[in-house]
């Protein structure tokens, strides 16, 4: 195996910085990682961290923090993730090499007990990539076969889930062809940014989120459930996943189920991630019309399809929250407001936001609400962050709801003109001018018959500062 180290200073036989560069973007990009997200995003960080010379930075904790979105206090030992992925990871690297990567120059591989890859040339032929997958006999990979699934909670049937996504489809479809056909204003690249003729507020903010480019990424989220033969869902919250369709394995179900008894009346169960709240869908649609008639031609994929290819290139919209979208857990930025589920094996309109420096007229949380006896929802919350991307003149906006409807509540707020003009006047004051400031908005979203979004309001806004000092906060709570 070749000595990453040295990789700078390789000879002729031995894969150079550039070559192994080009090998990693070829299996990011490949058909077998192109639904793994998270796989993606753990391959790119380690060798990215091993071919700039900082391999000795890979430690379980580091791992979890800074490539797969755990907390602070993250505990590896209480916690397996970096453990799972880590073993999903050499596997699904070995189904790349036996099938797209078979002539491929370099050879990628992660030794077992270790998350610092090696690097080699590669041979004429592979035996070794051809032998089974090693048994896993030790305690720690034995924790990664049981894969960290914490709970599976009983939901509605799937033909409700049905109708509403092939409504909500075609409701997407027909605002982006809608707004596609409308596109009287034309993207003209002039060096560093688009410039929109003739555009209104509207479209004067999210041209400054655009920049330069013409094909922005809108991720919705695509919970995972667990599907059972008559066709009842099970939610599925963490640790990894399998391909939609394969089996799951019930003792796996059954010892890490919210309710485990109802699970194991359930049969054969299997993946499920074929479903999206129909608030993110509704706000793919207005965000499609708004950007196609601003000319542009928005790339509509699931947040776990989202490569760090798109993060380079693109500016990039997540819809949702953390609990239903993954990208979101990972790529928001910190602030003074947080998405928190204080109840970790239920979930239903539990979660709240938090704000962890409010002002004068501020809460330090805000949950759902619902009548005191019907118990229909009546208000839910939203935040809308825009924050810096990965790549320098890239951003990431997330528009996500505690429950679905405000997630349709925010895009509804954001793509208006009174409130873009609300979030402007604050901004403005903060001493945005022409330029982008990031920021977190938190918005109130009021409900009819808990589904009928009638209204969006802005509450705050902090600014998201790179080393956040005293918070600031541009108006109070209503």
């Amino acid at each position: 195996m070749a000595n990453v180290d040295a990789l700078a200073h390789a000879p002729a036989n031995e894969p150079s910085i550039e070559d192994c560069k080009e090998q990693v973007r070829r299996v990011v990009q490949s058909t077998t990682f192109r639904n793994a997200a998270t796989l993606q995003l753990l391959f790119q960080f380690l060798t990215d961290k091993t071919i700039g010379g900082a391999a000795e930075s890979l430690k379980e904790y580091t791992i979890g923090v800074e490539a797969l979105g755990r907390k602070p206090d993250f505990d590896p030992k209480l916690d397996p993730i970096v453990r799972v992925q880590s073993h999903r990871l050499r596997v699904k690297l070995k189904e790349y090499y036996d099938v797209e990567g078979q002539l491929d120059l370099v050879l990628i591989q992660f030794p077992k007990g270790h998350y610092v890859p090696t690097f080699e040339a590669m041979p004429a032929s592979l035996p070794a990539l051809n032998e089974p997958e090693p048994a896993v006999d030790d305690a720690t990979e034995t924790a990664t076969e049981k894969i960290t699934v914490q709970e599976a909670q009983p939901t509605r049937s799937v033909w409700g889930f049905l109708v509403a996504a092939l409504t909500a489809v075609a409701m997407i479809a027909l605002g982006y062809w809608f707004g596609a056909s409308r596109a009287d204003k034309r993207f003209s690249v002039t060096g560093a940014a688009v410039a929109v003729p003739n555009e209104g507020i509207v479209e004067s903010f999210w041209a400054r989120f655009l920049g330069n480019d013409a094909s922005p990424v809108i991720a919705y989220p695509d919970a995972v459930f667990l599907l059972d033969d008559s066709n009842d869902l099970f939610r599925f919250r963490h640790g990894a996943i399998d391909s939609r369709g394969a089996l799951v394995d019930p003792h796996v179900a059954h010892e890490f189920a919210a309710n485990p008894d109802i699970v194991a009346k359930a049969g054969q169960l299997y993946y499920e991630n074929g479903y999206t709240g129909t608030g993110e869908l509704e706000a793919v649609g207005m965000l499609a019309g708004l950007l196609g008639r601003m000319g542009a031609k928005p790339i509509m994929k699931s947040s776990r399809d989202v490569t760090p290819d798109d993060l380079n290139q693109h500016n990039v919209i997540l819809l949702g929250s953390p609990f239903q979208n993954p990208a979101v857990a990972q790529l928001m930025a910190a602030g003074d407001f947080s998405y928190s589920n204080p109840d970790q094996h239920h979930e239903q309109w539990r979660a709240q936001i938090l704000d962890a420096h409010p002002v004068d007229g501020e809460k330090s949380t805000y949950g759902t609400e619902r009548d005191q006896t019907s118990k229909v929802l009546t208000t839910d919350y939203s935040l809308i962050t825009i924050a810096p991307g990965v790549t320098p003149g890239r951003w990431i906006a997330i528009v996500g709801g505690l429950d679905t409807k405000g997630t349709e509540g925010a895009a509804m707020f954001v793509t208006s003109k009174h409130g873009v003009e609300r979030l402007n006047s604050v901004l403005d004051g903060m001493g945005s001018g022409k330029e982008l400031l990031p920021f977190q908005a938190l918005v109130r979203v009021q409900l009819a018959k808990g589904y009928q979004v009638l209204g969006a309001d802005l509450i705050s806004v902090h600014r998201l500062h790179p080393a956040k000092a005293e918070p600031e906060a541009a108006i109070p709570s209503h």
